[in-house]
């Protein structure tokens, strides 16, 4: 699948500060980048650097002077997701998981694992086989929380969102890893550029452990599996937001835009209970 991504942001610069931002799709053998351009006006002070955890692209701006500036970036991407059946995906035990795994088993900021125990398990627990379980909370979660806009905040978290039952993408994300780390599935937060998205925006959904893969979960049911480019994997949106801000100055609005350039594409069902789809 390829598409073509723009980006716009514009913030209003009161004095010397610092701007993080993550919205370079991840490159890695089944997501290829390409004809990237970054560009800031006026002029700044730029450097792209790895992440230390989890999978991102920084790219760390200086804005030295006040005044108005905006970021514009573009690139085209691939990416091959793979199909599994279902019973290919089951629990992986403790021992048998990679160090990079087993942070994802443990509650984060957003995403209280440790205080949703018990209603996971009163829900979930008699599920059997893991990506039933994963499945039932994805689609608990569709069923049971409003997708609406405006309502939650940067610091609504899973167990604000299990509490009040609205959110947007982003709580549904926190919400489904909260659930799965909680069940002792490991579980990790995704965002992504998501084709078909309306009205189109960047994109959170969420990666479970299961049989040996991360397998990509949306709860928002909102766009096709494989019509997503990776942006950046964490523990939850502290370690992934599109843009981290230092000093003195206020976001003004962003534009998101992404088009298909694969004539062949055929959409992968968000709601499938058959087979997972992952990009790893």
């Amino acid at each position: 699948m390829k598409l073509a991504v723009t980006v716009k942001m514009k913030y209003e610069i009161i004095s010397s500060s610092s701007v993080i931002l993550s919205i370079l799709p991840f490159k890695s053998d089944t997501q290829k980048v390409w004809d990237e351009a970054f560009e800031a006006v006026p002029g700044v002070t730029m450097q792209e650097v790895p992440a230390a955890a989890g999978e991102k692209r920084m790219k760390i701006i200086e804005v030295p002077d006040a005044g108005s500036v905006t970021f514009a970036f573009s690139a085209k991407v691939e990416n091959q997701i793979q199909t599994i059946p279902s019973h290919q995906l089951v629990d992986v035990a403790i021992p048998l998981m990679p160090a990079s795994v087993i942070r994802y088993l443990h509650p984060s900021r957003y995403c209280q694992s440790d205080r949703l125990y018990k209603f996971a398990h009163h829900k979930f627990g008699n599920i059997h086989h893991a990506f039933d379980k994963v499945i039932a909370v994805r689609d608990w979660i569709h069923e049971n929380v409003e997708y609406r806009g405006g309502y939650s905040t940067s610091h609504t978290s899973a167990f604000d969102t299990i509490t009040e039952q609205v959110g947007v993408c982003r709580d549904f994300a926190h919400l489904g890893v909260a659930l799965c780390r909680a069940l002792t599935i490991p579980a990790r937060y995704f965002t992504g550029y998501a084709y078909q998205l309306q009205p189109s925006d960047f994109h959170a959904c969420f990666e479970a452990y299961l049989g040996g893969h991360w397998v990509l979960f949306d709860s928002t049911k909102m766009v096709p599996l494989n019509g997503m480019a990776k942006i950046a994997t964490g523990a939850d949106a502290t370690e992934t937001a599109f843009a981290s801000t230092f000093g003195n100055l206020h976001f003004q609005n962003h534009e998101v835009s992404v088009e298909l350039l694969d004539p062949d594409f055929e959409p992968v069902d968000s709601f499938s209970t058959t087979q997972g789809y992952s990009f790893s």
